[in-house]
């Protein structure tokens, strides 16, 4: 059997973030085969032979350790050693096996509910990109000798090595980076929730000179989506700013690599724009972002090139390669999500920051904050051109039929597509002059105004992005477009 036959009689997705499923269907013995299947991979690239070392890390959902021995095992079984960097954020994993040039791999589910999961793999040197996937889905999955009983367990005990510490090399690099004075009299916030990095998000934070207050810690998983913030989060923040007069909120998801920033009155920044603030903060010259996020990167004038992917981190740092083979000396990239990719070294003062090609939530939150200087993080955000995003989602919702939505508005000509789409939402937007199909369909409309329509690539769930020039015309196209969806276009795609 091959890691593709295991995806599709498991269930157990494969693709942009890794390998995700129920926490059902992530039996010990689909789990030991994606392992497998992933160090194989690297055997036929040069990464991975008998004695590596596989640096392992997971979140604080209650499936982790349980997923983290059973992936443990299969490093084993291949012939390598396992070497366990315990509950930690997924950069804070990615620096150490990339400076050690070790492969790695992450056991979480992100922002997903609890009872879901994955694992995310990487090479000694970055993530597993789009074209190592076909020669991941082709590889074996068994080992001679190794069985699983009937309902997919391990017929023998796993268990993980003792933990290597790797925290305080990911809290002294921005400490180094940006100096240990950078945020005096700062008082920050961090809503710590479930986040596996709630506690080194607050170390950094102190290292760095602020002072900090933990809120919000739970013991339950919390699934915090940054890129679509919860109704009861929007309302915490805001009462925590008017409860201890914070200068900023910090918050991550649940593996700490995308960032949750609100300003002084409690307003959750979006990434995109988080995103921009980072890069102009670091002075880059090329940034690369995907095709959903805020326009405001190109209407704010601040870097010397900007270029737009398919959304996933992959994508991302494939386009940041390019843009460094062309000339880039600074380049960067970020997501919607807020996640900030570091393509190149950063000078800042006497130190250098080293280039960190995956999701990294603390970079961004700190840049912006250093930005704000002693002004509110409000005006740093109000100085930037007046674009608004705002994301959502249809949950529960078949891809098959999110597919079949999008191909019936993209029928006929160029006039009859837009003629299709300005029925569906012209009163919602006004009159469409223009189609992205880079990723999805992103419509822009002449009043400036855009609607994203995007099947999720790891959940069955329809997602919508917006932009407008305010908050409120941004959310509100963005309830009117997925009601449309869910009231009009679905019954329409599925009677066809």
């Amino acid at each position: 059997m091959t890691v593709g036959e295991l995806m599709a009689e498991s269930g157990v997705a494969f693709g942009t973030s890794g390998a995700r499923g129920t926490v059902v269907a992530m039996t010990d013995r689909v789990c030991h085969g994606y392992t497998v299947g992933f160090l194989r991979y690297l055997e036929t690239v040069g990464d991975f032979e008998p004695g590596t070392r596989v640096a392992l890390a997971g979140d604080l959902r209650p499936s982790t350790p349980g997923i983290l021995a059973v992936c443990a095992q299969a490093v084993r079984d291949m012939g390598g050693e396992p070497i366990y960097c315990g509950l930690v954020p997924t950069p804070t994993l990615a620096l150490f096996a990339f400076a050690a040039g070790m492969p790695s791999l992450m056991v979480t589910g992100s922002h997903i509910p609890a009872d879901r999961n994955g694992i995310k793999f990487y090479r000694p040197h970055g993530e597993v990109l789009k074209q190592d996937e076909a020669g991941m889905m082709a590889q074996p999955v068994e080992i001679a000798g190794r069985s699983f009983a009937a309902n997919g367990s391990l017929t023998c005990g796993a268990a993980l090595p003792d933990p290597v510490i790797v925290a305080p090399a990911y809290i002294e690099r921005y400490r180094r980076a940006f100096g240990p004075q950078a945020l005096a009299g700062k008082h920050i916030g961090v809503y710590q929730h479930s986040a596996v990095g709630r506690d080194i998000v607050v170390d950094i934070l102190r290292a760095v000179g602020a002072e900090v207050t933990p809120l919000g810690r739970s013991e339950v998983f919390v699934p915090v989506d940054t890129e679509a913030v919860r109704d009861e989060d929007v309302a915490l923040a805001r009462q925590w700013a008017r409860e201890h007069g914070f200068d900023a909120i910090v918050s991550t998801d649940g593996d700490s690599d995308r960032p949750l920033l609100a300003d002084e009155q409690g307003e959750w920044l979006r990434g995109d724009v988080l995103g921009v603030l980072c890069a102009q903060q670091l002075g880059a010259d090329r940034v690369v972002t995907p095709v959903s996020s805020n326009t405001v990167l190109e209407k704010c004038g601040a870097f010397d090139e900007t270029a737009r992917t398919r959304i996933g981190s992959p994508y991302v740092i494939a386009e940041m390669s390019v843009q460094l083979a062309a000339g880039g000396r600074k380049v960067c990239g970020y997501e919607a999500n807020g996640g900030f990719l570091l393509g190149s070294d950063i000078a800042m003062g006497n130190q250098t920051l080293t280039a960190l090609p995956t999701r990294d939530a603390v970079l961004p939150v700190l840049s912006a904050l250093v930005a704000a200087g002693n002004a509110p993080l409000s005006a740093l955000v109000a100085a930037l051109p007046p674009r608004v995003t705002y994301s959502n989602r249809i949950e529960a919702f078949p891809t098959e039929t999110s597919t079949r939505i999008l191909a019936r508005l993209e029928q006929g000509t160029d006039t009859q597509r837009l003629e299709r789409i300005e029925q569906a939402f012209g009163e919602i937007a006004g009159k469409p002059v223009g189609i992205d199909r880079t990723d999805g369909l992103r419509i822009t409309f002449a009043s400036g105004n855009v609607i994203h329509l995007r099947p999720s690539g790891n959940a069955p769930e329809l997602r919508c992005y917006s932009e407008a020039r305010d908050a409120a015309t941004a959310r509100a196209i963005n309830d009117a477009a997925l009601d449309v969806v869910r009231n009009r276009l679905a019954r329409e795609a599925l009677a066809a």
